[in-house]
């Protein structure tokens, strides 16, 4: 018998459940033990299941008598020799994580693992493509020549680098100003310092030119992480990264969590884009979670925007931000012309039919936003007054004309459109009009077959993706056509460099301020300043031009925009949040309890609400709970929870430990608690 010490492993399962407190003890066997260390993947037994488990501790000793304590199985993939495993500071990430948004481990965790590893439980790895077909890198272009304003910016960051701290710089510069090549020579720094790079954009198929930079300047070190590659792609762009083989990793939000070795750099563009922020649970927001990564790695974190969030503006407030102010082509950013639609009665003004005219005539280029797919936004019965409403939902379902049906845009329920009402009528009427109505709109007005009208929305975008090469090949189709029109939603504003488009025009610019939320001002300022920012950029030919059709001229975040003024918006924003007490001068907690019992999500409500009155600090506002719209057929009760940043860190451990009290009281059915630190809708 040995006497070696007996070796404990303290084993996270990968489990959902709220309820569960782990992690678990389990007894090493020997066949293991010089193996396993923090971060290793095992399989072990759990009640009547194997699953995965991730080894988040290791001791001499345990509470629990050894005889009781189970063994694992073996190590993921069958391979006792070389078990896989977690950096070990992706597992101390992932723990912060499960504290700081309120979550469970295990869940915190699954963001960490290499893809698909729960699916992969006594499997043996497979060949896989080496590199993802996107990625692949054409001739190499020269290098370009910096500004003086970007020389000076680099100079800066690149210095900022060196000094081996953490710290986090804001990048300012207009749209087109070369941000993505001080991006580049920053990453080379880091490179020849020996470190890693972490590149987040805002969604990976609308931004392949960023990609596709990258890959070209650093070649094989570049890998792409995000959920359209196959799983045995990103599995192994993850291989790539962990082992070291690859350097730099571009993605998405999720990109964040990439096994970068040596992490040096990490660079977050268009950093005011809500996307950074997830909605599933662990409710995470990429930019909080790279500025920890950042600090952890003591590595740089360069965020860029034309169109800073009031919160980096304001951090960035006692340092100063870097500006980029110019374009590198020395071309001017384009006139904004701001369109009262008070007294307009159709969807286009005159105005903007005139310039869509004068531009076929040119074989021009324009691109149109309305941030609002499908058809019509409802249908009514012209004789009852119905509304066709999602049977799952508390909302108005929209009409997608070419599938002939109705769509939930929250739920994803779909029906026939109607030819006739409950009542009997057949005078069904439609009020509104999305993306795919204005394309139809706008083909039959120009008539031209020299002059297409392409369309990017979430429809079109899936489509896209199946039949005809992702979304990327939709915009490079319209890049490379001589003329034509791009119609779309927010993406077609997020990040592209398209020469020659000298028009551009946003619909209903004011719909965004209509939503109640406190950053509708803020959104609305950067979709026009962002859709102003496509246009006008290599040799455009008439005159750039931006028209912004608007119920609302004089709205603050309109009227910024149209003078191309972020300091000015910025400024005004900041005193109305502190006015407000609205972040960054407080931090906002939200809790929803959802059942499909509305009583039982209201009696939840009141009981945490009354717990919570107990445990928060002094000065802690707490408001509700309110209901919410009916959402995926459960009844929804919001509770929000407004502190000073100071007590932030305190706030938020008192909801979780509320929440975790209320997730082990029996009696609510199928009740689900969310929680969401730091909001973003």
């Amino acid at each position: 018998m040995s006497t070696r010490p007996c070796r404990i492993a303290q084993i996270e399962p990968m489990t959902t459940a709220r309820a569960l407190r782990g992690p678990f003890d389990y007894r090493l066997p020997e066949e293991l033990s010089s193996q396993v260390d923090v971060g290793s993947m095992l399989v072990v037994p759990f009640g009547r299941r194997e699953v995965l488990g991730v080894v988040t501790g290791l001791c001499e000793r345990s509470e629990v008598s050894e005889e009781r304590l189970l063994a694992p199985l073996r190590a993921l993939d069958g391979d006792s020799s070389a078990p896989p495993t977690l950096p070990l500071e992706l597992v101390e990430l992932a723990q912060w994580l499960a504290r700081e948004y309120c979550s469970t481990l295990a869940r915190a965790l699954s963001l960490v693992l290499p893809p698909a590893a729960t699916r992969r439980l006594g499997g043996r790895k497979r060949a896989v493509p080496r590199r993802a077909e996107h990625v692949s890198v054409g001739a190499s272009t020269p290098v370009a020549q910096l500004t003086n304003e970007q020389a000076e910016v680099v100079a800066s960051l690149c210095a900022a680098l060196a000094g081996g701290e953490a710290q986090t710089r804001l990048l300012a510069g207009i749209t087109g100003s070369g941000k993505t090549e001080v991006y580049l020579r920053v990453a080379a720094e880091a490179l020849s310092g020996e470190r890693g790079v972490i590149v987040l954009v805002p969604e990976i198929g609308l931004t392949p030119q960023t990609v596709a930079r990258f890959a070209e300047r650093f070649g094989d070190t570049v890998a792409v992480l995000h959920s359209r590659l196959t799983v045995a792609q990103r599995r192994e762009e993850w291989r790539r990264l962990r082992s070291g083989e690859a350097r730099v990793c571009v993605g998405p939000r999720s990109a964040v969590f990439a096994p970068v070795q040596r992490l040096g750099l990490i660079v977050i563009d268009e950093e005011h884009d809500p996307s950074y922020k997830h909605e599933g649970d662990p409710r995470y927001d990429a930019r909080t979670v790279a500025a920890r990564r950042a600090q952890d790695s003591s590595a740089l974190l360069l965020l860029g925007s034309a169109t800073p969030r009031p919160e980096s503006a304001h951090a960035a407030a006692s340092g100063g931000a870097l500006r980029l102010t110019q374009r590198p082509d020395g071309g001017p950013l384009p006139a904004v012309q701001v369109l009262d639609m008070r007294e307009q009665t159709h969807g286009l003004h005159t105005l903007t039919v005139q310039a869509l005219a004068e531009l076929r005539s040119q074989s021009g280029k324009a691109i149109v936003l309305l941030n609002r797919r499908g058809w019509s936004n409802f249908l009514t019965c012209r004789s009852c007054g119905a509304v066709w409403n999602c049977p799952q939902c508390d909302v108005a379902l929209v009409l997608h004309r070419a599938q002939d049906a109705l769509a939930c845009h929250h739920c994803g329920h779909r029906e026939a459109a109607p030819r006739r009402c409950a009542c009997g009528s057949t005078s069904v009427a439609r009020h509104g009009a999305g993306t795919e109505r204005v394309q139809h709109e706008l083909a039959s007005m120009l008539q031209d077959a020299d002059f297409p009208v392409f369309r990017l929305d979430a429809d079109t975008a899936g489509e896209n993706v199946a039949a005809n090469g992702g979304v990327g090949a939709l915009l490079r189709r319209f890049e490379r056509a001589s003329a034509g029109v791009l119609i779309g939603t927010q993406m077609v504003a997020k990040g592209h460099d398209f020469p020659n488009v000298s028009l551009g025009v946003v619909l209903d610019a004011d719909a965004t301020l209509r939503f109640p939320d406190f950053r509708s001002e803020e959104r609305t300022f950067a979709l026009v300043t962002q859709l102003a920012g496509r246009v006008g950029r290599g040799e455009s030919s008439p005159p750039a031009r931006v028209l912004v059709q608007t119920m609302a001229p004089q709205a603050r975040s309109i009227a910024h925009a149209a003078h191309h003024d972020s300091d000015g918006f910025l400024s005004g924003e900041l005193q109305r949040r502190a006015s407000l007490l609205y972040p960054p001068f407080s931090s906002l907690t939200r809790i929803v309890c959802s059942a499909t019992d509305g009583g039982r999500a209201a009696a939840a409500a009141g009981a945490l609400v009354a717990d919570l009155r107990r445990q928060l600090p002094t000065g802690t506002r707490l408001l509700g709970p309110a209901g919410l719209f009916r959402l995926r057929g459960r009844e929804r009760q919001a509770i929000v929870l407004k502190a000073a940043p100071a007590r932030r860190t305190v706030v938020v451990e008192e909801v979780g430990q509320a929440v975790q009290r209320l997730a082990d009281t029996r009696g609510y059915g199928d009740l689900a608690l969310s929680v969401d630190v730091d909001p973003q809708q």
